[in-house]
């Protein structure tokens, strides 16, 4: 893996083809109250096993303005494999028959839950739909014997997302820097995407 020096007090530039966004984790020590009344027109179900193809469908729907690519850009059976894993649940919320939200929880390290992913379709930004669903995720994380949930999010990502863990009950406990190749790019995502980054091509292109 290719490195550059970090100017810390000041700016670092990038190599062509190559984004950056700040990265906010936050975390989650006690269970939170229970949420309110649940919207009956929305149901959530855990998929054993999902299908690659089903799984980034979802994933792409929700995270494609926002430029979520990191399941985009591993091979179906690394996916596949990864989905299979008993430390892994897959959590859908669906309104009706159609899957609308899409939450992925890690359970691979003893007494906690990282929320990997979690995001509903732009259709249902404003709706409740993600306040509904994040009350039933957290219900279901906070298992026996679980102490933490955390997750992250980051700058490239929906403006409300930090505040909306917030008002969950998580908190902020750290930044990171985070540097990859843009996937619109590389063809994992199409170049019209999340717009409110710039795409900015290498000058050989």
């Amino acid at each position: 893996m290719a490195t550059i020096p970090l100017e810390l007090d000041g700016y670092t530039d990038l190599p062509p083809g190559r984004i950056a966004n700040v990265v906010t984790y936050l975390e989650m020590l006690t269970p939170p109250p229970q949420g309110g009344a649940a919207d009956e027109t929305l149901s959530i179900r855990r998929i054993a096993e999902p299908k690659p193809d089903w799984y980034r469908d979802l994933y792409r729907r929700i995270g494609e303005r926002w430029l979520w690519s990191s399941r985009l850009t591993v091979s179906d059976s690394a996916l596949a494999a990864w989905l299979a894993d008993d430390a892994v649940e897959i959590l859908a919320l669906c309104r009706g028959d159609a899957a609308i939200g899409l939450a992925e929880l890690d359970l691979s390290i003893q007494g906690e839950v990282e929320i990997v992913t979690f995001g509903v379709v732009p259709e249902e930004t404003g709706s409740g739909a993600a306040r509904t669903f994040m009350n039933e995720v957290l219900r279901q994380a906070w298992k026996p014997g679980v102490a933490r949930l955390w997750l992250h999010t980051c700058s490239f990502d929906h403006p409300a997302a930090i505040p909306f863990y917030r008002r969950a009950g998580f908190r902020p406990f750290k930044f990171a820097i985070e540097v990859l190749l843009d996937p619109r790019l590389s063809g994992h995502l199409p170049s019209e995407a999340a717009p409110h980054i710039p795409l900015i091509k290498p000058r050989n292109s």
